[in-house]
């Protein structure tokens, strides 16, 4: 009798969690717009739900999807991403214990830690997480947590997960990966050693910016039953639409990263080649410190890249204001194209941090359009 393979990744994306309704053999998992579950007698709930943040079916099936496609054993999913950061970071953190994040880290990312656990009691340092040694010595005797993005927001750094994962097993400390930019489809970390992945489910999954959502997925079983405590008791969970969006969204998340890095490879491209631009920030390019990493780590490049415009920052930013195809707007992921000058728009809660970026970068979100129309709108918003 011979064994049944397991499913690659796209059969993975339409099918895991989604069986047929068995009511009315509907292939898509219906909308359970509902609050509460009729009980069959004091404490007999049908199929464990009770009450819709605790679980409703269609989050459940978004969770079960999402643990398929990041190959762990628990997906949770939030009402964003940053709600997805605090359980966790609430969830393994404690007064008096250490985190280390990166110096590019997301400026939402920042913000949360740096204005809000900080005054919980948590102590964090920033480190080039780029630079294994680096984070090797930043770690401490209360160090709980790693934090780490790659490619990274908006300078698109790349992180050894495997070897990060070392030093964190020796040290009894937790790798957390945000791996948003890359998407399951391009990276997986679990099965490099990270502990827990956190995905802004607005971005590549939901991919139609038209849902805001969030998710942590963990191969720990221990680790995803103390997330699930938190995400239940602080309650900021993903709704059943919108869970149902982004499991729509993921059917076609293969198929549409196939098409993002294919445009964004020859936006690289045109850009490397024009006079106004003095830097090139892609880890698909052989040129980019952390080629050799990403190469090796990630079956892709993506759809995400920055660049930095000769001229400085008001140059940078008339850039962003001449684009048209390239619409002006922070987020990312989605199938339309999106520019953005990040030092005054997602990150600029970072200024004057050890994490502010560059007053003369933009980073580019690349669509699903037809190339030649993203090249040509480029070019003319150049100058």
């Amino acid at each position: 009798m011979h064994e049944q393979p397991s499913p690659h990744f796209e059969t993975l994306a339409i099918h895991a969690g989604q069986e047929p309704d068995p009511l009315t053999g509907a292939v898509v998992p219906p909308i359970h717009q509902v609050s509460t579950f009729k009980q069959d007698g004091v404490g007999g709930l049908r199929g464990g739900y009770e009450y819709s943040r605790s679980a409703n079916p269609t989050r459940t099936a978004l969770e079960e999807n999402l643990a398929a496609l990041e190959g762990g054993s628990r997906g949770l999913a939030f009402a964003s991403g940053l709600a997805a950061e605090d359980c966790l970071l609430r969830t393994v953190l404690a007064p008096g214990d250490h985190l280390v994040i990166p110096n590019d880290a997301y400026g939402g990312t920042f913000r949360l830690i740096s204005k809000v656990v900080e005054r919980w009691g948590v102590e964090w340092s920033v480190v080039d997480t780029s630079d294994v040694e680096a984070v090797r010595a930043a770690m401490r005797p209360r160090t709980r947590a790693v934090w780490v993005e790659t490619p990274s927001n908006p300078l698109l750094g790349i992180t050894d997960i495997a070897a990060v994962a070392e030093i964190t097993r020796e040290a009894g400390a937790r790798l957390v990966v945000d791996n948003t930019f890359a998407s399951p489809y391009l990276q997986q970390p679990l099965a490099l050693g990270a502990d827990v992945v956190v995905h802004s489910t607005t971005k590549y999954l939901g991919g139609h910016s038209d849902v805001v959502g969030g998710a942590l997925v963990t191969s720990d079983a221990g680790l995803g039953e103390e997330l699930a405590f938190h995400q239940n008791a602080m309650g900021a969970v993903a709704g059943p639409f919108d869970s149902w969006l982004v499991l729509r969204g993921i059917k076609t998340l293969a198929v549409r990263m196939d098409r993002h890095n294919a445009n964004a490879a020859r936006v690289v491209e045109m850009l490397r080649s024009h006079p106004s631009v003095h830097a090139v920030l892609y880890p698909g390019s052989e040129s980019h410190p952390g080629h050799e990493v990403a190469a090796k780590q990630m079956s892709g490049f993506g759809g995400m890249v920055s660049f930095r415009v000769t001229g400085g920052e008001e140059a940078a930013v008339a850039v962003c204001e001449r684009a048209r195809v390239f619409t002006l707007g922070e987020s990312l992921g989605g199938v339309e194209s999106l520019i953005e000058h990040p030092g005054r728009m997602t990150h600029a809660s970072a200024a004057g941090s050890a994490l502010e970026v560059p007053a003369d970068l933009v980073r580019l979100s690349v669509g699903i359009e037809a190339i030649d129309d993203l090249l040509e709108d480029l070019t003319r918003a150049l100058g």
